[in-house]
């Protein structure tokens, strides 16, 4: 490693999924690159076990490993949160008062969960029946929810739009109410899906077949119907719904289950900072994920304002594309690479088989399989078996080691092309 410990050659802010990926992808194609992972978290998770967890399938454990192992061993990793950006200068200023130089800095640092949001909401999650599988502790509580509920209503609430994983709030309503089916209990519980958007999911072709599982489970939906207080001692939820005429009436649900997904914004960091977007996410080219006024700053994951879905599949596609384009920037590649809008939302509708929803930007369908073998717009156990099996091991051993599985970037464009 170069002796000056700081400044960087490439700095990467945020080792989650995007990070630790764009790491080893960078490392991949030249060993010798000077990096630095900034990040303050002990712990590296692959959130989208969380859900499993909820339905009991998987172990908490099988989530989580030390940030430590999964931080590529060429790469330095420093433990500090970061206080604020000056790209004008090239420099990162960290919590404990250090700056960081850098020549290209890639920006991935996830996004922010907002619990205070609704009122009343952390002070009672993980006790009177609320809970959520947006967090490793509670998505356990998850389970012991769904095991012990006899009878009664069960709530489960997904915010106005941006979240990640757009599919998950949903997800845990389906795998909730197969247990409840396959232990006789779920005609006697009550079953309520608050959206604050409009429809079910965002591509069109998949709702056939999830509208199949609500009406399956008899679940009641309520679109425009945002969450906005809990009173867990009472067990009552309050929601603002939106109505046809525009205006909104406020509601009271008493619920013996509610699963909540808060808010979700990038990190204040990001927010205040000159890398945002009026809206407060990092402003990036959707193709290039170059930043549009620093040329060498880039970002992926989810705290950008590129309009994929924001899931792990997205930047597992992303990693490599700012890995090339990095390089370029640094002269050591001749072509830049497009991100295409690529996510994928593997979606639980019971145990043993899912939707397996892909799509780029603008909603089109992007399958990875011949629909012969996998067609995602139907439940099958082909993708169960992916989600559950294949899905996991590819996340350790694959993407955050720099082997880029139907991920490698195949479009080129000439370097003065900026679109």
């Amino acid at each position: 490693m170069p002796g000056n410990k700081n400044h960087h050659q490439i700095l990467i802010i945020g080792a989650g999924a995007a990070g630790v990926a764009t790491a080893s992808s960078l490392l991949a194609r030249d060993a010798s690159l000077d990096i630095a992972l900034v990040d303050p978290a002990d712990t590296h998770y692959y959130q989208p076990g969380w859900t499993m967890v909820g339905a009991g399938l998987f172990q908490p454990e099988s989530t989580a490993r030390s940030m430590a192992t999964v931080i590529p061993a060429k790469a330095r990793w420093i433990k500090a949160a970061v206080e604020r950006f000056d790209p004008t200068e090239n420099c990162v200023t960290l919590d404990d008062g250090r700056v960081i130089g850098y020549e290209q800095l890639v920006v991935c640092p996830g996004l922010k969960l907002d619990w205070n949001a609704i009122d009343g909401l952390r002070e009672t999650l993980g006790r009177h029946g609320v809970t959520s599988n947006y967090r490793y502790d509670l998505a356990p509580y998850t389970w012991r929810l769904v095991q012990q509920l006899k009878q009664g209503r069960a709530l489960f609430t997904q915010p106005p739009m941006p979240i990640k994983c757009a599919g998950a709030p949903q997800k845990a309503m389906y795998l909730s109410c197969d247990h409840w089916a396959r232990s006789a209990r779920l005609a006697h519980i009550n079953t309520e899906f608050h959206n604050a958007g409009g429809v079910l999911f965002g591509v069109a072709e998949y709702v056939p077949a999830l509208m199949e599982y609500v009406r399956k489970y008899a679940i009641d939906l309520k679109f425009g119907s945002r969450l906005v207080a809990v009173d867990g001692p009472r067990q009552v939820a309050t929601f603002v719904r939106t109505l046809a005429d525009g205006s909104s009436e406020t509601t009271e649900h008493a619920f013996d289950m509610l699963h909540v997904v808060p808010p979700q914004t990038a990190p204040d960091f990001i927010r205040q900072s000159p890398l945002a977007d009026a809206a407060g996410w990092v402003d990036v080219d959707p193709a290039t994920l170059r930043h549009r006024q620093f040329a060498n700053v880039h970002g992926l994951g989810d705290a950008t304002n590129t309009s994929n879905a924001k899931t792990a599949a997205a930047a597992r596609k992303q990693a490599p594309v700012v890995a090339n384009n990095v390089l370029v920037a640094l002269s050591r590649r001749a072509h830049l690479t497009r991100y295409d809008g690529y996510g994928s939302c593997p979606l639980t509708v019971e145990r043993g088989k899912i939707v397996l929803a892909e799509f780029t930007y603008g909603g089109k369908v992007a399958p990875s399989f011949p629909t012969w073998l996998l067609d995602g717009r139907r439940p099958t156990r082909l993708a169960w078996w992916l989600k559950a099996g294949i899905l996991p091991p590819i996340y350790w051993h694959a993407m955050l080691k720099g082997r880029e599985w139907l991920a490698r970037p195949t479009t080129t464009v000439d370097i003065t092309d900026n679109a």
